[in-house]
């Protein structure tokens, strides 16, 4: 599609961050024909960081939370209505409510939804909620606004942290439940997790790890406690199920795309690809949802769920399909944050397959720090805990594949020099 072309119809499945950036690329790369975002909620891109943190203080109204943008009317929404089937021969997307929308491009940016509870029955109980879009954020803070004797979080990502700590900004009793050996073992290692949970109990979450739940009691239809499997009961009025996401690649089923649950494959490009590993050059995804190879990990496939990393890819897809080649393959540094109360946790890079950690500057033990991560004798991840000023360089050491373990002196580096750690630390 040349740039500037108004003869060819582009449609972006998805109405989130990296679809909204995706369709402003276009227009600016000098696209002007027709342009329409298709979303499954019924609100205009909002912004979900936000949702976890001043929505849930009550600080930020829920319907305060969209986006900028720079697109004009010359733009058609089409809101509350999900993908449901793409034809590739017809080039046309089927919607939820009947319509068949007819594209010469798309831009595939249909993101994540929370992971529910696997018990649908216990799910539905009146108490129970997930965080993920704009009505979770605002359903769930009118459940905290009611002072509830207790929150029990399940799940120790970001998301399930934040909201624990946030529960003790707010003065309500916090339970966390983690399997895993430490909070955010899966994404930082046990060694770095175990800092940030020694943190989150100095605030006086009470925290779980090495525990399941194994259902959720109701009475009346409402929560009244949860089971652990170790024969525990909690109890509880709220359960904030924070189980991680699902990216929503179902619709793409039967359209001859490289997609599954783990998201929709691309090519070094940024187009998607069929499943005999051929770019089909009408479509591009972004976001979530977008399973790429990293140019930065030697090709290794990654689906990011990071905010910049949803602007940045939204961008480069957007710009890809108004007829704008790349020069490079797109890897751009991941980098991710997070505010857990007064505890900002800022990372660069991917901790996955790591092998080794070391801490570069402060000391873990006082709750502020920065670790670096390693794999094969290279720098492939860095990770800040209220110490952002330090993680710029640390990035450049990720972003350049430097040495691992990283050399040079170090302002407040701790007394007894770089802590590393055997393989098995994540």
């Amino acid at each position: 599609m040349a740039s500037g072309s108004t003869a060819e119809r582009v449609i972006v499945a998805g109405a989130g961050l990296a679809a909204l950036r995706g369709a402003e690329a276009m227009r600016e790369a000098g696209f002007s024909g027709p342009l329409t975002i298709v979303g499954d909620e019924p609100y205009r891109p909002y912004d979900r960081p936000p949702l976890s943190k001043h929505v849930l203080t009550g600080e930020t109204p829920a319907d305060a939370t969209t986006l900028p943008s720079s697109l004009g009317t010359d733009v058609a929404w089409i809101l509350g209505s999900a993908a449901t089937r793409l034809d590739r021969a017809a080039r046309t997307l089927h919607l939820a409510d009947g319509r068949a929308l007819p594209y010469d491009r798309l831009l595939i940016a249909t993101g994540t939804r929370a992971r529910p509870w696997p018990n649908p029955h216990e799910g539905r109980l009146s108490g129970v909620f997930t965080l993920r879009g704009r009505d979770d954020a605002a359903a769930l803070r009118a459940a905290l606004a009611a002072r509830p004797r207790r929150v029990l979080v399940i799940g120790g990502g970001f998301i399930g942290c934040e909201v624990a700590s946030l529960c003790r900004q707010l003065g309500l009793r916090a339970t966390l439940v983690e399997s895993g050996p430490t909070l955010l073992s899966r994404v930082l290692g046990s060694a770095v997790g175990g800092f940030i949970g020694a943190i989150h109990e100095g605030r006086g979450v009470d925290l779980r790890c090495g525990s399941e739940v194994e259902w959720l009691e109701g009475e009346d239809g409402r929560l009244v406690r949860a089971h652990l499997t170790d024969g525990t009961r909690i109890e509880a009025d709220v359960v904030v199920i924070a189980l991680g996401a699902l990216r929503n690649t179902e619709w793409l089923d039967g359209s001859g795309l490289s997609a599954d649950p783990g998201g929709v494959d691309c090519d070094a490009a940024g187009y998607v690809l069929d499943r005999d590993g051929q770019p089909d050059l009408r479509i591009a995804a972004a976001g979530d949802v977008a399973r790429f190879p990293h140019p930065l990990y030697g090709g290794r496939r990654a689906a990011l769920e990071h905010w910049s990393h949803a602007v940045a890819q939204g961008i480069h897809a957007g710009r890809l399909l108004a007829g704008v080649k790349p020069e490079v393959p797109y890897g751009a540094l991941p980098t991710f944050w997070s505010t857990q109360g007064d505890v900002v946790v800022k990372s660069a890079g991917l901790t996955t397959g790591a092998d080794a950690v070391a801490f570069t500057q402060g000391e873990p033990g006082s709750g502020r720090f920065v670790a670096v991560y390693g794999r094969e004798g290279r720098c492939v991840a860095a990770v800040s805990v209220d110490s952002a000023r330090w993680l710029p360089a640390h990035a450049e050491l990720v972003a350049t594949a430097a040495p691992f373990p990283p050399h040079g002196a170090a302002a407040d580096r701790p007394a007894r020099g770089i802590t590393i750690l055997a393989p098995g630390f994540a």
